[in-house]
């Protein structure tokens, strides 16, 4: 029913046509360069993001868009405003929704269920980055709760919902906003409510790499059960947004200008989920790693299915959960 990318070799442009050596996807230097290069094709971003506002607008005069939800609830409601304005008839709704508590996306689950609403598509996005340490009302360390355990636990908990929406011919899609900093992170996977000697790009990089890890191991358990639903990860590449705002004051300021100029903007981004949410193209593929509408190679690491298997065990033991769901 699905076709499986996960494991296959990356489609669309290798990295020997940009002139990398797999090699250099070891040196942090080289791989910081070869973003910047790959975002300086402006007219590239500009196509897709065009692509991405075309299925928006199409959705909006289409069909009910799923309840979006929020920490932010002020920020929440006036989106909503915003969207009903421009678009008469368009039917959007607010749910408040804090990823860092395992409680709030409990309840909001009960609310989703209790509206009797079919769930077409799951875009995991919330993230924090270079956060202090510190750890939750749960106790787990920030970046791990609110980049990857909050998402596991609300995907979990919506797959019956979403495998209910889903058919042969239009499954239900699931994705994981992702980023290239999971190339670097390590796979001590050991001691998942903290971390030894606390950095916050390694909490963050770790954070990341757990969520690619999770969408391979859900396509698995998706494809194995023969259900309409597919998972992807998106890299939406280097995106000014808040996620910065932890820099140290030097850094914030001298990365602010490249930003500016390199750097995709918020609704750029939204474009690439948009895309993968919605494309024809994308019926029935999931397990894959899509950068600006490509499959390309996630890090070794990712596709390790023992460390798959593990992180996944791991995370249902942490959340009182059964292995299988939908068994």
């Amino acid at each position: 029913m699905h076709e499986a990318g996960a494991n296959h070799s990356a489609e669309g442009r290798s990295f020997r046509e940009y002139g990398w050596e797999k090699k250099h996807l070891n040196n942090r230097a080289w791989r910081s360069a070869a973003n910047m290069r790959v975002l300086a094709q402006i007219g590239a971003a500009l196509k897709l993001y065009m692509v991405g506002l075309k299925v928006l607008l199409y959705q909006l005069f289409h069909r009910p868009f799923a309840s979006p939800a929020s920490r932010n609830e002020k920020q929440g409601l006036a989106a909503v405003k915003r969207l009903r304005e421009e678009r008469s008839g368009a039917q959007v709704d607010f749910e408040f929704l804090d990823l860092a508590s395992m409680d709030s996306v409990r309840r909001f689950v009960r609310r989703f269920e209790d509206r009797r609403l079919p769930l077409h598509t799951l875009i995991n996005n919330a993230a924090v980055m270079l956060v202090p340490e510190g750890k939750t009302e749960d106790g787990f360390e920030q970046h791990f709760a609110v980049n990857y355990l909050g998402h596991f636990l609300l995907t979990r908990l919506l797959l019956g919902v979403l495998v209910r929406s889903g058919t042969t011919k239009a499954c239900s899609r699931i994705i994981s906003i992702c980023s290239a900093a999971h190339y670097t992170a390590d796979t001590d996977l050991q001691d998942l409510r903290s971390m030894r000697h606390y950095s916050p790009y390694a909490a963050y990089s770790r954070s990341k790499l757990a969520q690619v890890l999770f969408t391979y191991q859900l396509q698995q358990e998706l494809q194995s059960g023969g259900f309409a639903v597919t998972a992807n990860a998106v890299d939406p590449g280097m995106v000014d947004t808040d996620l910065y705002r932890n820099l140290s004051t030097p850094a914030w300021l001298a990365q602010r200008p490249i930003a500016r100029l390199l750097f995709r903007t918020a609704s750029q981004a939204a474009g690439t989920a948009v895309f993968t949410v919605a494309s024809p193209e994308l019926e029935g593929v999931g397990g894959c790693y899509l950068y600006e509408g490509k499959r390309v190679q996630s890090s070794a690491a990712s596709y390790d299915a023992e460390l798959q298997a593990r992180l996944w065990r791991s995370s249902c033991d942490l959340l009182g959960l059964p292995e299988s769901e939908l068994a």
